[in-house]
């Protein structure tokens, strides 16, 4: 999401907020629950080029949407229970809320799971083993690390190789809009050698994001008997699933739940695609990972869970919680399902361009 759609974004849920929209639809938009998605959750103030800064939120604004979500009503519950009251709807009249985390990052049990603990609220941690044995590539941080070292990058466009010059934050940032999409259109046999060239060319080790910032296995065995802690698969290697073959596909799901169940030595039940959306994740994704026996797998598809879900427990949409839209205002607009409801009502009358 580039500035011009976030600013228009906030100024949209600013006005329903003020209407009230939200609250009366409510009842219409909430649907049976929501699933959270987290990825870091630090103090940190970001970099001035951080490209990036949309996967993570502040330790107070996890507090706040704890605070927002217990009092208004919801129970906040593990991913079993989840799938428990999705499968029989009518056991509960209370809406549920999950909190999941994406990519085992570290900060996750420094400073989530202290505030969770203060709700009695459960987390699940979807983890990547090629993470956590910290040979895993993510190339999105490194690519914001080489750019923010880098004064001009070459890319290799099928229309033709582009210089960007990168001696500014808006340049770096206009950059960034332009390739962060062509490579995520790629698989990954082919979007990491550019990553890695350019790393190469910024002095930065690509294997360093994951080995300073995500869990190994001997921090998850610290946690995994945890009451309040679930850990779930994320594939192998963190992989766009419909890049790959049906067999690499298939291979990248079960193996990665029975890496998990073998180093932690406990039932690895639910699943998250990486990336999640439509051009990572598919028809063909979700009968996958239903053949693998995991419960539930959630994308990054936009949207409350619907009061019925029929086939839908391996396709589950999710709520992100962006480090661009911390704010309680914009949060209780969203809670409400309003604007997901709007924007699959819009997707359906004028397509995906909507």
């Amino acid at each position: 999401m580039n500035d011009l759609t976030t600013k228009l974004a906030k100024t949209t849920l600013h006005a329903v907020y003020h209407t009230r929209l939200d609250e009366f639809l409510a009842p219409v938009t909430r649907g049976a629950g929501v699933v959270f998605m987290l990825h870091n959750v630090r103090p940190e103030t970001p970099a001035q080029f951080s490209p990036n800064r949309i996967l993570s939120i502040t330790p107070d604004f996890l507090q706040l949407v704890l605070e927002q979500v217990t009092n208004r009503g919801f129970d906040i519950v593990t991913m079993d229970e989840a799938h428990a009251r999705m499968v029989s709807p009518a056991s509960h009249d209370r809406p549920f809320a999950v909190f999941t985390f994406d990519d085992g990052y570290r900060d996750n049990i420094e400073y989530a799971l202290p505030i969770m603990r203060r709700f009695n609220a459960p987390m699940t941690i979807y983890v990547s083993p090629d993470f956590c044995d910290h040979n895993g590539r993510a190339w999105w941080l490194t690519l914001e690390q080489a750019m923010r070292e880098l004064g001009e990058i070459s890319v290799p466009f099928e229309t033709g190789e582009r210089q960007f010059d990168l001696s500014t934050t808006a340049q770096k940032y206009k950059a960034f809009q332009a390739i962060y999409p062509w490579l995520r259109a790629k698989p990954d046999k082919e979007l990491h050698p550019h990553v890695e060239r350019w790393a190469g060319e910024a002095g930065v080790d690509p294997f360093a994001a994951c080995r300073n910032l995500v869990m190994t296995w001997d921090e998850l065995r610290a946690v995994r008997n945890d009451p309040l802690v679930s850990i779930g698969a994320h594939t192998m290697s963190h992989t766009a699933l419909a890049k790959c073959t049906e067999e690499e596909a298939r291979w990248q799901i079960e193996a990665s739940v029975q890496h998990i169940e073998y180093e932690l030595g406990q039932d690895c039940r639910h699943f998250a695609y990486p990336y999640g959306d439509a051009i990572s994740a598919g028809a063909r994704e979700f009968a996958l990972a239903r053949d693998a026996g995991v419960k539930t797998a959630v994308t990054t598809r936009k949207g409350q869970i619907p009061d019925r879900i029929d086939d839908g427990l391996w396709s589950l949409p999710r709520f992100s919680l962006n480090g661009d839209f911390q704010d309680e205002r914009l949060f209780r607009v969203l809670l409400n399902g309003a604007p997901f409801k709007m924007l699959s009502m819009a997707r359906g009358a004028f397509g995906r361009a909507a």
